[in-house]
């Protein structure tokens, strides 16, 4: 099978493109000329009478229809021959497993080796061998022009060769829910001296919590550094006062290990506020030993924390105990504009990846003229019209299945988590998008 020279999937693409590309640009400007040609030989001016009197022409019909068969017979080849490269494994390339999940990759090597970048050496062969852990995702790396969908329970592949150093973009061009857009990595490109040492280092003890919750995908939605993503901050977790909303009730609890082992496995239980609730349960799905190293790694992260707060009370010359540990550091930075947080809560809780701004038809309704308007909604079975005002978005914000657009499916999860304030803001803001 692999007796034949090595074919990059970047060669076998690029060839397929610039074969139809080619033909296809000869062949508008062959269909140009001779419009214009005809335009200007049989104008009405010239022949104001038809003048010919056939019919029909067998060797032009001949012409037009083999010439234009074998233009297609030629870029099917080329195409073919590109996909049988896209799907032909050199027998030589290295194993790696790519696991995609909301809303991260995850790489693991033969030696048991993980990362969420996927670290390949320069001129050898990569076999990525990829499944999806929860929804469709798709595994797209354009510098290598490779693209392949992961489809929950079937198991696919899609291999490549990078020929120089470099960091390359990895996306998932698959919609897979609100932090879609945030789910990027890159393919590491390193000598193969490099690699190797790379693929045979030990992980640090200090850095194995943090390797455990890259393993895991919890990097994809909450960041180590403090900065708003869809999840809550790791930064200074261990032991702080979070406001949650269990069973529709907010309440104050510590992040103690019981707290952070029970978000774990029964997350939906207790919803950060200002959170969306799109964390799945990774009940049986992580190993105890795992789930230990990972509490005891968050709950280590209270020092940490402890220390970036003396840093900034230090700073802003004021005492240290003036800085509220109970409020997450993305919230300090907030917007206090009502408009621009009302953007930014859009933003951070995935509104705009459903809903357009600018009138288009996405998965819901646009948001752009929606204050004041009235909407036609489907209520208990029945096509009714309703105001958009504050208590219509406060309705469509907890309770989106009640009152369902007509014309849209009744996709959207409920929000409890966004406070009153929170709505406000959206509202201040939607009343800005006439």
């Amino acid at each position: 099978m692999n007796s034949q020279p090595l074919i990059t999937t970047t060669e076998a693409v690029d060839k397929a493109f610039y074969v139809i590309f080619g033909i296809s640009g000869i062949a508008l400007l062959g269909i140009t000329v001779a419009m214009i040609y005809f335009v200007w030989r049989y104008n009405r001016k010239r022949q104001p009478l038809p003048i010919s009197q056939k019919d029909h022409n067998i060797w032009l019909e001949i012409t037009w229809t083999v010439i234009p068969s074998l233009l297609v017979l030629v870029m099917f080849w080329y195409g073919w021959e590109g996909y049988l490269s896209l799907r032909r494994v050199p027998d030589n390339a290295i194993p790696v497993q790519g696991s995609a999940r909301m809303w991260s990759w995850l790489f693991t090597y033969e030696n048991g080796k993980t990362s969420d970048k996927l670290y390949v050496p320069v001129g050898r062969p990569v076999k990525v061998k990829l499944i999806a852990e929860d929804v469709l995702h798709s595994f797209y790396v354009p510098a290598f022009r490779v693209k392949r969908d992961c489809v929950p329970g079937m198991e696919t592949y899609a291999w490549f060769v990078a020929d120089r150093t470099g960091s390359y973009d990895l996306f998932c061009a698959e919609y897979c829910g609100v932090a879609h857009s945030k789910m990027v990595t890159t393919v590491e490109a390193i000598p193969a001296p490099e690699f190797e040492a790379w693929l045979q280092a030990k992980p640090i003890i200090a850095d194995v919590g943090k390797e455990l919750l890259q393993k895991h995908g919890c990097l994809g939605c909450h960041s180590l550094d403090g900065s708003r993503m869809v999840g809550p901050s790791f930064q200074a977790i261990g032991g702080r006062q979070v406001v949650v909303t269990s069973n529709g009730e907010k309440r104050t609890l510590t992040t103690d290990r019981d707290y952070l082992h029970k978000a774990i496995i029964e997350p939906g239980a207790d919803i950060v506020d200002g959170y969306p609730p799109s964390m799945p349960s990774y009940e049986g799905r992580i190993p105890e030993e795992d789930m230990t190293g990972i509490v005891d790694y968050l709950m280590g992260l209270k020092a940490e924390g402890q220390k970036v707060e003396a840093k900034q009370a230090e700073e802003t010359k004021e005492p240290a105990e003036s800085v509220d540990p109970a409020k997450p550091a993305e919230t300090a930075t907030a917007s206090t504009d009502p408009v621009s947080r009302g953007k930014e809560l859009a933003e951070k809780n995935g509104c705009l990846g459903c809903h357009s701004t600018d009138g288009s038809r996405r998965v819901g309704p646009t948001l752009k003229g929606l204050m004041g308007s009235e909407r036609t909604v489907v209520r208990d079975g029945q096509t009714v019209k309703v105001p958009a005002d504050a208590n219509y978005l406060i309705k469509a914000i907890r309770e989106p299945s009640a009152e369902v657009v007509e014309g849209y499916p009744a996709a959207m999860p409920p929000y409890p988590g966004l406070s009153d304030e929170d709505i406000k803001a959206l509202q201040a803001w939607l009343d800005t998008l006439k």
